[in-house]
Protein backbone atom coordinates (compact mmCIF):
# COMPACT_ATOMS: atom_id res chain seq x y z
CA UNK A 1 0.00 0.00 0.00
CA UNK A 2 0.87 3.80 -0.78
CA UNK A 3 2.20 4.92 3.02
CA UNK A 4 1.66 8.80 3.29
CA UNK A 5 4.26 11.27 3.64
CA UNK A 6 6.71 8.60 2.98
CA UNK A 7 5.74 8.44 -0.76
CA UNK A 8 3.13 9.40 -3.31
CA UNK A 9 3.71 6.72 -5.71
CA UNK A 10 4.81 2.85 -5.80
CA UNK A 11 5.25 -0.04 -8.60
CA UNK A 12 1.95 -2.65 -8.09
CA UNK A 13 4.77 -5.20 -7.73
CA UNK A 14 8.44 -4.88 -7.48
CA UNK A 15 9.18 -7.11 -10.45
CA UNK A 16 7.38 -4.83 -12.59
CA UNK A 17 10.94 -2.59 -12.94
CA UNK A 18 12.37 -5.65 -14.86
CA UNK A 19 11.74 -6.84 -18.58
CA UNK A 20 10.27 -9.21 -20.08
CA UNK A 21 13.68 -11.67 -20.43
CA UNK A 22 14.47 -10.61 -16.79
CA UNK A 23 11.48 -11.78 -15.65
CA UNK A 24 12.43 -15.15 -16.13
CA UNK A 25 15.06 -15.49 -14.69
CA UNK A 26 14.71 -17.29 -11.29
CA UNK A 27 16.43 -15.74 -8.64
CA UNK A 28 18.23 -12.68 -10.33
CA UNK A 29 17.82 -10.19 -7.09
CA UNK A 30 20.83 -13.16 -6.17
CA UNK A 31 23.11 -12.86 -8.89
CA UNK A 32 25.77 -10.15 -9.77
CA UNK A 33 23.93 -7.92 -12.50
CA UNK A 34 25.88 -8.13 -14.95
CA UNK A 35 24.80 -11.81 -14.89
CA UNK A 36 21.30 -10.93 -15.86
CA UNK A 37 22.27 -9.06 -18.89
CA UNK A 38 23.86 -11.82 -20.19
CA UNK A 39 21.06 -13.95 -19.35
CA UNK A 40 18.66 -11.59 -21.29
CA UNK A 41 20.40 -11.97 -24.18
CA UNK A 42 21.42 -15.19 -24.71
CA UNK A 43 17.20 -15.94 -23.85
CA UNK A 44 16.94 -15.16 -27.49
CA UNK A 45 19.73 -17.25 -28.81
CA UNK A 46 17.78 -20.37 -26.98
CA UNK A 47 16.68 -23.40 -29.40
CA UNK A 48 13.53 -23.43 -28.03
CA UNK A 49 9.72 -24.10 -28.85
CA UNK A 50 9.71 -20.99 -31.44
CA UNK A 51 5.93 -22.17 -32.88
CA UNK A 52 3.84 -24.71 -32.85
CA UNK A 53 2.91 -24.39 -36.53
CA UNK A 54 5.96 -25.80 -38.15
CA UNK A 55 3.79 -27.69 -41.31
CA UNK A 56 2.49 -23.83 -42.06
CA UNK A 57 5.18 -21.88 -42.41
CA UNK A 58 7.51 -21.71 -44.59
CA UNK A 59 11.03 -19.75 -42.28
CA UNK A 60 14.15 -19.34 -44.14
CA UNK A 61 15.79 -20.87 -41.11
CA UNK A 62 14.24 -22.37 -37.60
CA UNK A 63 15.68 -23.93 -34.31
CA UNK A 64 13.42 -26.11 -32.45
CA UNK A 65 14.45 -27.94 -29.27
CA UNK A 66 13.05 -31.57 -29.73
CA UNK A 67 13.00 -32.87 -26.48
CA UNK A 68 12.15 -29.47 -24.60
CA UNK A 69 10.97 -29.52 -20.45
CA UNK A 70 8.96 -27.08 -18.15
CA UNK A 71 11.09 -25.68 -15.64
CA UNK A 72 11.23 -27.19 -11.93
CA UNK A 73 11.99 -23.66 -10.17
CA UNK A 74 10.33 -21.03 -12.48
CA UNK A 75 8.92 -17.57 -11.67
CA UNK A 76 5.43 -16.21 -11.81
CA UNK A 77 5.90 -14.77 -15.45
CA UNK A 78 6.31 -17.96 -16.79
CA UNK A 79 2.45 -18.87 -15.98
CA UNK A 80 1.62 -15.47 -16.85
CA UNK A 81 3.18 -15.30 -20.11
CA UNK A 82 2.68 -19.20 -20.85
CA UNK A 83 6.04 -19.84 -21.47
CA UNK A 84 5.32 -23.82 -20.30
CA UNK A 85 3.58 -23.95 -23.91
CA UNK A 86 7.24 -22.71 -25.43
CA UNK A 87 9.75 -24.22 -23.59
CA UNK A 88 13.61 -23.33 -23.68
CA UNK A 89 15.52 -26.19 -22.56
CA UNK A 90 15.78 -29.26 -20.16
CA UNK A 91 16.23 -29.75 -16.91
CA UNK A 92 19.23 -31.20 -15.62
CA UNK A 93 21.16 -32.83 -12.97
CA UNK A 94 24.24 -31.53 -12.44
CA UNK A 95 27.56 -31.78 -10.02
CA UNK A 96 29.80 -29.13 -9.43
CA UNK A 97 33.20 -30.69 -9.47
CA UNK A 98 36.18 -30.28 -11.02
CA UNK A 99 36.47 -33.65 -12.82
CA UNK A 100 39.10 -34.47 -15.19
CA UNK A 101 40.66 -31.27 -17.26
CA UNK A 102 37.94 -31.34 -20.02
CA UNK A 103 35.97 -28.93 -17.46
CA UNK A 104 38.66 -26.05 -17.31
CA UNK A 105 37.47 -22.45 -18.03
CA UNK A 106 33.65 -22.43 -20.10
CA UNK A 107 34.24 -25.88 -20.75
CA UNK A 108 31.35 -28.57 -19.57
CA UNK A 109 30.98 -32.43 -19.82
CA UNK A 110 27.89 -33.96 -20.72
CA UNK A 111 27.12 -37.37 -19.61
CA UNK A 112 27.15 -39.31 -23.39
CA UNK A 113 24.03 -41.61 -22.22
CA UNK A 114 22.14 -38.67 -21.43
CA UNK A 115 23.10 -37.20 -25.09
CA UNK A 116 21.80 -40.69 -26.79
CA UNK A 117 18.66 -40.78 -24.71
CA UNK A 118 17.85 -37.45 -26.04
CA UNK A 119 19.25 -35.13 -23.84
CA UNK A 120 19.07 -31.60 -25.36
CA UNK A 121 18.72 -33.01 -28.77
CA UNK A 122 17.52 -30.11 -31.53
CA UNK A 123 16.46 -29.38 -35.10
CA UNK A 124 17.41 -27.00 -37.81
CA UNK A 125 14.28 -26.40 -40.06
CA UNK A 126 15.46 -24.68 -43.23
CA UNK A 127 13.07 -24.04 -46.15
CA UNK A 128 14.08 -24.00 -50.14
CA UNK A 129 11.96 -22.33 -52.59
CA UNK A 130 12.06 -23.57 -56.65
CA UNK A 131 9.97 -21.03 -58.73
CA UNK A 132 9.91 -22.28 -62.16
CA UNK A 133 9.00 -18.91 -63.63
CA UNK A 134 12.00 -17.20 -62.04
CA UNK A 135 14.94 -15.73 -64.41
CA UNK A 136 16.83 -18.45 -63.91
CA UNK A 137 15.10 -20.51 -66.39
CA UNK A 138 14.71 -18.03 -69.10
CA UNK A 139 11.07 -17.70 -69.10
CA UNK A 140 10.95 -21.32 -70.63
CA UNK A 141 7.90 -23.62 -70.63
CA UNK A 142 9.40 -26.50 -68.16
CA UNK A 143 7.79 -27.94 -65.37
CA UNK A 144 8.27 -30.96 -62.42
CA UNK A 145 8.51 -34.37 -64.14
CA UNK A 146 10.31 -37.53 -63.50
CA UNK A 147 12.74 -38.65 -66.65
CA UNK A 148 10.93 -42.07 -67.19
CA UNK A 149 14.46 -43.03 -68.52
CA UNK A 150 16.44 -42.69 -65.45
CA UNK A 151 15.67 -45.71 -63.05
CA UNK A 152 17.86 -44.15 -60.65
CA UNK A 153 15.73 -41.30 -60.21
CA UNK A 154 12.91 -43.35 -58.28
CA UNK A 155 15.07 -43.47 -54.91
CA UNK A 156 14.97 -39.96 -54.68
CA UNK A 157 12.04 -38.06 -56.81
CA UNK A 158 7.96 -39.04 -56.75
CA UNK A 159 6.52 -39.55 -60.42
CA UNK A 160 5.60 -35.95 -60.37
CA UNK A 161 9.17 -34.62 -60.13
CA UNK A 162 9.29 -33.28 -56.38
CA UNK A 163 11.26 -34.57 -53.70
CA UNK A 164 10.44 -37.88 -51.67
CA UNK A 165 8.85 -36.74 -48.08
CA UNK A 166 10.62 -38.36 -44.94
CA UNK A 167 13.57 -39.28 -47.34
CA UNK A 168 17.62 -38.12 -45.90
CA UNK A 169 19.24 -36.45 -48.89
CA UNK A 170 23.04 -35.96 -49.17
CA UNK A 171 25.03 -33.86 -51.00
CA UNK A 172 24.50 -33.73 -54.94
CA UNK A 173 21.78 -36.17 -54.78
CA UNK A 174 18.69 -35.89 -57.24
CA UNK A 175 16.12 -33.43 -55.29
CA UNK A 176 13.79 -32.49 -57.88
CA UNK A 177 13.29 -33.27 -62.02
CA UNK A 178 12.11 -30.95 -64.37
CA UNK A 179 10.80 -31.72 -68.59
CA UNK A 180 11.33 -28.65 -70.62
CA UNK A 181 8.14 -29.01 -73.00
CA UNK A 182 9.42 -27.41 -75.85
CA UNK A 183 12.87 -29.52 -76.37
CA UNK A 184 11.68 -32.51 -73.97
CA UNK A 185 14.78 -32.74 -72.18
CA UNK A 186 14.57 -33.16 -68.79
CA UNK A 187 16.99 -31.44 -65.88
CA UNK A 188 17.37 -32.71 -62.34
CA UNK A 189 18.21 -30.44 -59.79
CA UNK A 190 20.40 -31.58 -56.91
CA UNK A 191 20.84 -31.31 -53.27
CA UNK A 192 23.66 -29.02 -52.63
CA UNK A 193 24.24 -28.67 -49.23
CA UNK A 194 26.91 -30.70 -47.45
CA UNK A 195 25.10 -31.66 -44.15
CA UNK A 196 22.66 -34.20 -44.92
CA UNK A 197 19.47 -33.40 -44.16
CA UNK A 198 15.19 -34.92 -44.29
CA UNK A 199 12.69 -33.38 -45.95
CA UNK A 200 9.86 -32.49 -43.57
CA UNK A 201 7.51 -31.59 -46.07
CA UNK A 202 6.75 -30.39 -49.56
CA UNK A 203 4.46 -27.13 -50.07
CA UNK A 204 3.10 -26.69 -53.44
CA UNK A 205 1.61 -22.72 -53.99
CA UNK A 206 -0.25 -22.25 -57.06
CA UNK A 207 -1.67 -19.61 -59.08
CA UNK A 208 -4.31 -17.11 -58.49
CA UNK A 209 -6.93 -19.12 -60.59
CA UNK A 210 -5.63 -22.66 -60.01
CA UNK A 211 -5.56 -23.07 -64.03
CA UNK A 212 -1.57 -23.29 -64.46
CA UNK A 213 0.74 -25.95 -64.31
CA UNK A 214 2.54 -26.56 -60.97
CA UNK A 215 5.75 -23.98 -61.33
CA UNK A 216 6.55 -23.27 -57.68
CA UNK A 217 7.23 -24.98 -54.50
CA UNK A 218 8.70 -24.97 -51.00
CA UNK A 219 10.62 -27.38 -49.76
CA UNK A 220 11.34 -27.77 -45.95
CA UNK A 221 14.29 -29.44 -44.89
CA UNK A 222 14.99 -31.18 -41.10
CA UNK A 223 18.84 -30.79 -40.29
CA UNK A 224 19.29 -33.20 -37.01
CA UNK A 225 21.35 -31.39 -34.10
CA UNK A 226 22.05 -33.61 -31.54
CA UNK A 227 24.73 -32.05 -28.81
CA UNK A 228 28.43 -32.49 -30.25
CA UNK A 229 31.66 -31.26 -28.59
CA UNK A 230 31.96 -27.38 -29.28
CA UNK A 231 28.31 -26.64 -29.25
CA UNK A 232 27.11 -24.08 -26.43
CA UNK A 233 24.68 -24.58 -23.81
CA UNK A 234 24.05 -22.05 -20.53
CA UNK A 235 21.80 -21.80 -17.48
CA UNK A 236 19.11 -19.29 -16.80
CA UNK A 237 21.87 -17.07 -14.41
CA UNK A 238 24.77 -16.14 -17.72
CA UNK A 239 26.72 -19.05 -16.73
CA UNK A 240 27.30 -19.90 -20.29
CA UNK A 241 29.43 -23.58 -21.56
CA UNK A 242 30.78 -25.39 -24.13
CA UNK A 243 30.29 -28.76 -24.11
CA UNK A 244 33.88 -30.12 -24.69
CA UNK A 245 33.38 -33.93 -23.94
CA UNK A 246 30.82 -36.34 -23.79
CA UNK A 247 31.96 -38.79 -21.26
CA UNK A 248 30.80 -42.31 -21.22
CA UNK A 249 28.32 -42.76 -18.05
CA UNK A 250 30.36 -45.42 -16.78
CA UNK A 251 33.34 -43.51 -16.26
CA UNK A 252 31.03 -40.76 -14.60
CA UNK A 253 31.13 -39.82 -11.13
CA UNK A 254 28.29 -41.50 -9.27
CA UNK A 255 26.10 -41.13 -5.67
CA UNK A 256 25.75 -43.64 -3.09
CA UNK A 257 22.39 -43.72 -4.35
CA UNK A 258 23.02 -44.38 -8.38
CA UNK A 259 22.50 -41.04 -9.76
CA UNK A 260 25.22 -40.03 -12.44
CA UNK A 261 24.90 -36.10 -13.49
CA UNK A 262 23.88 -34.72 -17.09
CA UNK A 263 26.70 -32.01 -17.04
CA UNK A 264 29.72 -31.73 -15.10
CA UNK A 265 30.24 -28.20 -14.12
CA UNK A 266 33.51 -26.50 -13.06
CA UNK A 267 32.99 -24.76 -9.33
CA UNK A 268 35.48 -22.27 -10.53
CA UNK A 269 33.06 -20.22 -12.33
CA UNK A 270 31.54 -19.58 -9.26
CA UNK A 271 33.44 -17.20 -7.13
CA UNK A 272 34.42 -14.89 -9.40
CA UNK A 273 30.84 -14.28 -11.22
CA UNK A 274 29.35 -14.31 -8.05
CA UNK A 275 25.96 -16.36 -9.93
CA UNK A 276 24.23 -17.64 -5.89
CA UNK A 277 20.75 -17.73 -7.82
CA UNK A 278 22.28 -21.32 -9.74
CA UNK A 279 23.24 -21.98 -6.04
CA UNK A 280 20.28 -22.02 -4.82
CA UNK A 281 18.12 -22.94 -8.22
CA UNK A 282 20.02 -26.54 -7.80
CA UNK A 283 18.74 -26.65 -4.00
CA UNK A 284 15.35 -25.51 -5.27
CA UNK A 285 15.22 -28.53 -8.42
CA UNK A 286 16.40 -31.19 -6.45
CA UNK A 287 14.00 -30.53 -3.60
CA UNK A 288 11.42 -29.74 -5.97
CA UNK A 289 12.04 -33.19 -7.43
CA UNK A 290 12.31 -34.99 -4.75
CA UNK A 291 8.90 -33.29 -3.51
CA UNK A 292 7.03 -33.55 -6.72
CA UNK A 293 6.77 -29.74 -6.71
CA UNK A 294 7.28 -27.07 -8.65
CA UNK A 295 9.31 -23.93 -6.63
CA UNK A 296 8.47 -20.05 -7.61
CA UNK A 297 11.45 -18.37 -7.80
CA UNK A 298 10.03 -14.89 -8.54
CA UNK A 299 12.40 -12.17 -7.08
CA UNK A 300 12.50 -10.29 -3.66
CA UNK A 301 9.83 -13.07 -2.16
CA UNK A 302 13.28 -13.91 -0.10
CA UNK A 303 14.42 -11.59 2.10
CA UNK A 304 17.29 -11.45 4.94
CA UNK A 305 15.28 -12.46 7.64
CA UNK A 306 13.74 -15.23 5.48
CA UNK A 307 16.69 -16.43 3.32
CA UNK A 308 15.97 -18.94 0.71
CA UNK A 309 19.05 -20.66 1.26
CA UNK A 310 17.25 -21.54 4.50
CA UNK A 311 13.79 -22.70 2.86
CA UNK A 312 15.24 -24.83 0.38
CA UNK A 313 17.98 -26.49 2.66
CA UNK A 314 15.00 -27.21 5.28
CA UNK A 315 12.98 -28.98 2.17
CA UNK A 316 16.12 -31.22 1.02
CA UNK A 317 16.84 -31.89 4.97
CA UNK A 318 12.83 -33.12 5.01
CA UNK A 319 13.29 -35.16 2.59
CA UNK A 320 16.52 -36.94 3.59
CA UNK A 321 19.11 -34.92 2.05
CA UNK A 322 22.23 -33.04 3.04
CA UNK A 323 20.75 -29.12 4.27
CA UNK A 324 23.13 -27.67 1.62
CA UNK A 325 22.52 -30.05 -1.16
CA UNK A 326 25.90 -31.78 -1.12
CA UNK A 327 26.09 -35.40 -1.19
CA UNK A 328 28.72 -38.58 -1.89
CA UNK A 329 29.93 -39.28 -4.81
CA UNK A 330 32.79 -42.54 -5.50
CA UNK A 331 35.02 -41.76 -9.12
CA UNK A 332 33.71 -43.93 -12.27
CA UNK A 333 37.00 -44.51 -13.04
CA UNK A 334 38.43 -46.56 -9.98
CA UNK A 335 35.41 -46.61 -7.86
CA UNK A 336 37.20 -44.62 -5.05
CA UNK A 337 35.25 -42.62 -2.68
CA UNK A 338 35.96 -38.63 -3.13
CA UNK A 339 37.57 -37.03 -0.45
CA UNK A 340 34.69 -34.17 -0.47
CA UNK A 341 31.43 -34.22 -0.62
CA UNK A 342 29.78 -32.38 -3.89
CA UNK A 343 27.33 -30.18 -4.57
CA UNK A 344 24.62 -31.71 -6.98
CA UNK A 345 21.01 -30.51 -7.77
CA UNK A 346 18.94 -29.63 -11.02
CA UNK A 347 19.69 -26.70 -13.02
CA UNK A 348 17.27 -25.67 -16.09
CA UNK A 349 19.62 -25.59 -18.81
CA UNK A 350 19.46 -24.07 -22.41
CA UNK A 351 20.90 -24.93 -25.40
CA UNK A 352 21.81 -22.41 -27.84
CA UNK A 353 21.90 -21.70 -31.47
CA UNK A 354 25.63 -21.34 -31.65
CA UNK A 355 26.98 -24.63 -32.79
CA UNK A 356 30.41 -25.94 -34.32
CA UNK A 357 29.01 -27.34 -37.09
CA UNK A 358 27.94 -24.20 -38.34
CA UNK A 359 31.17 -22.39 -37.63
CA UNK A 360 34.06 -24.74 -38.11
CA UNK A 361 36.42 -23.99 -40.94
CA UNK A 362 38.84 -26.25 -42.49
CA UNK A 363 40.59 -26.51 -46.03
CA UNK A 364 43.51 -28.23 -47.92
CA UNK A 365 42.85 -27.24 -51.05
CA UNK A 366 40.58 -25.12 -52.37
CA UNK A 367 40.12 -21.62 -54.52
CA UNK A 368 42.24 -18.84 -55.36
CA UNK A 369 42.32 -15.04 -55.74
CA UNK A 370 42.18 -14.44 -59.67
CA UNK A 371 44.27 -11.43 -58.59
CA UNK A 372 47.01 -12.51 -56.03
CA UNK A 373 46.77 -16.14 -56.19
CA UNK A 374 46.17 -16.37 -52.61
CA UNK A 375 43.58 -18.59 -51.29
CA UNK A 376 40.08 -16.91 -51.38
CA UNK A 377 38.56 -15.92 -47.72
CA UNK A 378 35.27 -17.13 -46.57
CA UNK A 379 33.34 -20.28 -45.22
CA UNK A 380 31.19 -20.30 -47.42
CA UNK A 381 33.37 -20.45 -50.29
CA UNK A 382 35.98 -22.56 -48.97
CA UNK A 383 38.31 -20.16 -48.20
CA UNK A 384 41.39 -20.31 -46.07
CA UNK A 385 42.00 -19.09 -42.56
CA UNK A 386 43.65 -15.21 -42.67
CA UNK A 387 47.53 -15.98 -41.31
CA UNK A 388 48.29 -12.42 -40.03
CA UNK A 389 50.57 -10.25 -38.59
CA UNK A 390 49.76 -11.40 -34.78
CA UNK A 391 50.72 -15.06 -36.27
CA UNK A 392 53.34 -13.93 -38.17
CA UNK A 393 55.07 -11.82 -35.39
CA UNK A 394 54.82 -15.22 -32.97
CA UNK A 395 56.06 -17.63 -35.68
CA UNK A 396 59.31 -14.99 -36.06
CA UNK A 397 60.33 -14.56 -32.33
CA UNK A 398 60.30 -18.53 -32.05
CA UNK A 399 62.60 -18.89 -34.66
CA UNK A 400 60.29 -21.27 -36.58
CA UNK A 401 61.52 -20.16 -40.06
CA UNK A 402 60.48 -23.08 -42.22
CA UNK A 403 57.17 -23.05 -40.74
CA UNK A 404 57.06 -19.59 -41.87
CA UNK A 405 58.13 -19.95 -44.89
CA UNK A 406 55.43 -23.09 -45.09
CA UNK A 407 52.68 -21.08 -43.72
CA UNK A 408 53.70 -17.68 -46.30
CA UNK A 409 55.04 -19.31 -49.13
CA UNK A 410 54.22 -23.28 -49.85
CA UNK A 411 50.62 -22.87 -48.92
CA UNK A 412 49.92 -19.38 -50.13
CA UNK A 413 51.28 -18.39 -53.16
CA UNK A 414 53.83 -20.03 -54.51
CA UNK A 415 54.83 -19.22 -58.03
CA UNK A 416 57.54 -19.88 -60.76
CA UNK A 417 58.95 -17.64 -63.39
CA UNK A 418 61.90 -16.48 -64.99
CA UNK A 419 64.01 -14.02 -63.93
CA UNK A 420 66.76 -12.00 -66.17
CA UNK A 421 69.94 -11.35 -63.76
CA UNK A 422 71.25 -9.29 -66.43
CA UNK A 423 68.37 -6.45 -65.37
CA UNK A 424 67.19 -7.96 -62.88
CA UNK A 425 63.93 -7.70 -63.77
CA UNK A 426 60.73 -10.01 -63.28
CA UNK A 427 58.69 -9.20 -65.59
CA UNK A 428 60.18 -8.44 -68.51
CA UNK A 429 61.21 -12.14 -69.72
CA UNK A 430 58.70 -13.69 -72.65
CA UNK A 431 58.68 -16.59 -74.61
CA UNK A 432 60.78 -17.04 -77.86
CA UNK A 433 58.73 -18.53 -81.56
CA UNK A 434 60.26 -21.32 -81.05
CA UNK A 435 58.03 -22.83 -84.15
CA UNK A 436 60.41 -20.87 -86.79
CA UNK A 437 63.08 -21.49 -84.69
CA UNK A 438 65.78 -24.04 -86.19
CA UNK A 439 67.08 -25.73 -83.15
CA UNK A 440 63.35 -26.76 -81.97
CA UNK A 441 62.69 -29.81 -83.83
CA UNK A 442 59.66 -31.29 -83.23
CA UNK A 443 56.48 -29.17 -81.24
CA UNK A 444 57.06 -32.30 -78.10
CA UNK A 445 60.52 -31.87 -77.97
CA UNK A 446 61.60 -31.41 -74.05
CA UNK A 447 63.44 -27.84 -74.39
CA UNK A 448 64.62 -26.15 -70.95
CA UNK A 449 62.53 -23.42 -69.90
CA UNK A 450 64.88 -20.72 -69.31
CA UNK A 451 66.10 -21.40 -72.93
CA UNK A 452 62.69 -20.86 -74.22
CA UNK A 453 62.27 -17.32 -72.64
CA UNK A 454 64.40 -13.61 -73.78
CA UNK A 455 64.43 -10.46 -71.75
CA UNK A 456 62.88 -7.99 -73.67
CA UNK A 457 64.95 -5.73 -72.48
CA UNK A 458 68.10 -7.13 -72.64
CA UNK A 459 67.24 -8.95 -75.95
CA UNK A 460 68.79 -12.16 -75.12
CA UNK A 461 68.49 -15.42 -73.13
CA UNK A 462 71.66 -15.83 -71.86
CA UNK A 463 70.98 -14.43 -68.28
CA UNK A 464 67.68 -15.99 -67.59
CA UNK A 465 66.95 -17.95 -64.47
CA UNK A 466 64.46 -20.33 -63.14
CA UNK A 467 63.33 -19.07 -59.70
CA UNK A 468 60.28 -19.61 -57.20
CA UNK A 469 58.51 -16.65 -55.22
CA UNK A 470 55.60 -15.25 -53.75
CA UNK A 471 53.22 -14.43 -56.74
CA UNK A 472 52.27 -11.36 -54.93
CA UNK A 473 55.53 -9.87 -55.33
CA UNK A 474 55.04 -10.06 -59.24
CA UNK A 475 51.59 -8.46 -58.87
CA UNK A 476 53.36 -5.60 -56.23
CA UNK A 477 56.21 -5.48 -59.15
CA UNK A 478 53.31 -4.68 -61.94
CA UNK A 479 51.73 -2.20 -59.47
CA UNK A 480 55.27 -0.17 -59.09
CA UNK A 481 55.64 -0.35 -63.04
CA UNK A 482 52.27 1.38 -63.42
CA UNK A 483 53.93 4.41 -61.26
CA UNK A 484 57.14 4.53 -63.16
CA UNK A 485 58.92 2.44 -60.33
CA UNK A 486 60.59 -0.03 -60.85
CA UNK A 487 61.65 -3.13 -58.85
CA UNK A 488 64.93 -4.90 -59.29
CA UNK A 489 65.70 -8.32 -57.70
CA UNK A 490 69.52 -8.60 -57.32
CA UNK A 491 70.21 -12.24 -57.68
CA UNK A 492 73.37 -12.21 -56.65
CA UNK A 493 73.27 -10.72 -52.77
CA UNK A 494 69.37 -11.73 -52.48
CA UNK A 495 68.48 -8.66 -51.74
CA UNK A 496 65.28 -6.41 -53.27
CA UNK A 497 66.35 -2.76 -54.56
CA UNK A 498 63.48 -0.53 -55.85
CA UNK A 499 64.67 2.08 -57.92
CA UNK A 500 63.27 5.22 -59.13
CA UNK A 501 62.84 6.56 -62.61
CA UNK A 502 61.06 10.15 -64.32
CA UNK A 503 59.76 8.83 -67.35
CA UNK A 504 57.26 10.95 -69.74
CA UNK A 505 54.56 10.67 -67.08
CA UNK A 506 55.82 12.93 -63.78
CA UNK A 507 55.72 11.45 -60.79
CA UNK A 508 54.43 13.95 -57.65
CA UNK A 509 55.17 17.17 -59.60
CA UNK A 510 53.19 19.35 -57.00
CA UNK A 511 56.23 17.97 -54.23
CA UNK A 512 58.85 17.29 -56.46
CA UNK A 513 58.73 21.34 -57.53
CA UNK A 514 58.98 20.75 -61.16
CA UNK A 515 56.67 22.44 -63.28
CA UNK A 516 55.01 21.16 -66.49
CA UNK A 517 57.68 22.14 -69.04
CA UNK A 518 60.67 20.65 -67.13
CA UNK A 519 59.41 17.14 -67.13
CA UNK A 520 62.20 15.08 -67.84
CA UNK A 521 61.51 12.94 -71.11
CA UNK A 522 64.78 10.27 -71.57
CA UNK A 523 63.98 6.73 -72.43
CA UNK A 524 67.31 5.61 -71.09
CA UNK A 525 65.76 3.84 -68.17
CA UNK A 526 63.63 1.66 -69.99
CA UNK A 527 60.59 0.25 -67.58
Amino acid sequence: LVQKIVTTHQEIDPTNILSFNAKMIPFPDHNQSPRNVYQCQMAKQTMGTPVHSLMHRTDNKMYCLRTPQSPLVKTESYDAYAIDNYPLGTNAIVAVISYTGYDMEDAMIINKASAERGFAHACIYKTERINLNDRLYDGRNVFFHRDPADATLAAYVDADGLPQVGKLYSKNDPLVCLLDKETGSYMVKRYHSSEDAYVDNIKIIGSGNGAELLKHICVTFRVIRNPFVGDKFASRHGQKGINSFLWPAENMPFTESGMVPDIIFNPHGFPSRMTVGMMIESMAGKSAALHGIKHDATPFKFSDEQPAVEYFGQLLTKAGYNYYGNERMYSGIDGRMLEVDIFFGVVYYQRLRHMVADKFQVRATGAVDLLTKQPVQGRKRGGGIRFGEMERDSLISHGTAFLLHDRLFDNSDKDYACLCTGCGRLISTNFKNFWNNATHQTPNAIVNVSSRMICAICKTSDNIEFVQFPYVLKYLIAELSSVNNKLIVNNKEHILNIQHILCNIPIFPLFTGISKHEWITDDRLPL
